[in-house]
């Protein structure tokens, strides 16, 4: 069995593609110099693979999708945010997961030690209010 963190590796690619460019630098910039779109392109998307991602916990039993990854100050994944149960989003219960405390095994998303139950137990997550 493969196991490893998962964001953490996703983000630091991330991180770095972020690194090279500015948003003065691009705003400032007629050519594209500043931007090398060949290394965007080849990037790792969190909308395309991981936002909406089925959670699995070791026993291969769907314990809820992933909704948002928050981002601390520093440019780490500090938490994600996970839905368990509901129906297209009605009745959905998202809670706070830290980012660490998920996994990769066997291309699947891992949560271990999760149940359905345990995650509709916890604190629902609310964003902070500005």
């Amino acid at each position: 069995m493969n196991t490893k963190p998962i964001l953490a590796v996703a983000l630091f690619g991330a991180t770095l593609l972020a690194a090279q460019t500015t948003p003065a630098q691009v705003a400032g910039s007629t050519t594209q110099a500043t931007v090398n779109v060949t290394e965007v392109a080849a990037g790792w998307s969190i909308k395309k693979n991981f936002l909406g991602k089925t959670v699995y916990n070791e026993d291969k039993k769907k314990v809820g999708k992933i909704e948002d990854v928050i981002i601390a100050p520093d440019g780490r994944a500090s938490y994600v945010i996970i839905g368990a149960g509901g129906f297209v989003g009605v009745g959905r219960h998202d809670v706070a997961i830290p980012a660490g405390d998920l996994t990769e095994q066997d291309d699947k998303l891992v949560l271990p030690g999760a149940t359905k139950e345990a995650i509709k137990a916890m604190p629902k997550f609310a964003y902070a209010k500005k």
